[in-house]
This record gives C-alpha cells, structure tokens and sequence, in this order.
C-alpha cells in the first residue's frame, strides 16, 4: 500500500473504546490516533476486502455500526482484530495501523468517492455473494 513506512514505529498503547466504536492507538514517536472501527473494516487489508490484485477490491458497506469483538496480538508487528460481522482475516501490522491513522481524511474521501461511483451508500447491506469463491460471475 502506498503511505507505508518501514520504519513505523511501534505502538505504546493500543485502546479499544467500544462505546465510540474507535481504537486508540498511541505510537512510539508521539502520534497518536482514533480509528474508527467502520474505517478499520471498510480498509482492511485482508484478501476479501482488497482482492487478490488491483482492481478487484471489493466495496464494503453497512459496516457503521460494526463492533470490534475481539484483538489479537500477532508477533510484535501487528493486530488480528474481529469485527461483529464475523470478518476476522486482517492483520493490521504497526505500519497499516499509523498509514489508516494518519490518512484517514483522505482515506473517508477515497470511500465517499468510491461509494458514489458505485451509485450505493455507506448504509446499505453488502450485496449476498453469488457462488462460492472469488468468483464474482453469475451462472
């Protein structure tokens, strides 16, 4: 991804606020975050979401809501949260975490674009997908 630094550094803490659905993450070299949980799901960078190549990102929406259930340490370089939708195949490594922190303005932008290219809404249900894999052609 671009904006990416190799040399991020590591988080100091890593808070979870439920309540206003955002995570707090505070870095070693002063900068410190809030994440909402809808940006970390609608931005994460698993394979399902992303795709397997340019071009095949898959637009999510209904995800405002979304809670963030669980958070696992992965190694000492990144998170595996799950959300309440039950998606849980992102790693958010310290690098991803500080990139959809200190990008998120223009990260919500890219979505709104996104969106209406797509003639949809941020509220409205994820289409049901049709067949198994990543296929996404109807037989």
């Amino acid at each position: 991804m671009a904006g990416l630094q190799k040399n991020t550094p590591a988080p100091q803490d890593i808070t979870v606020h439920g309540a206003s659905r955002v995570l707090e993450v505070s870095f070693a070299d002063g900068a410190s975050f809030r994440i909402p949980f809808e940006l970390m799901r609608v931005y994460s960078p698993s394979a399902e979401v992303q795709g397997h190549g340019p071009g095949q990102e898959v637009l999510q929406t209904g995800k405002r809501l979304v809670d963030l259930e669980g958070l696992e340490p992965v190694g000492n370089y990144a998170i595996k949260p799950t959300f309440s939708d039950g998606h849980d195949s992102g790693l958010f490594t310290w690098e991803y975490l500080y990139f959809l922190g200190s990008e998120q303005d223009q990260l919500w932008a890219d979505y709104e674009r996104r969106l209406q290219a797509a003639g949809t809404e941020r509220d409205a249900p994820m289409p049901e997908k049709a067949g198994a894999g990543c296929s996404s052609h109807a037989h």
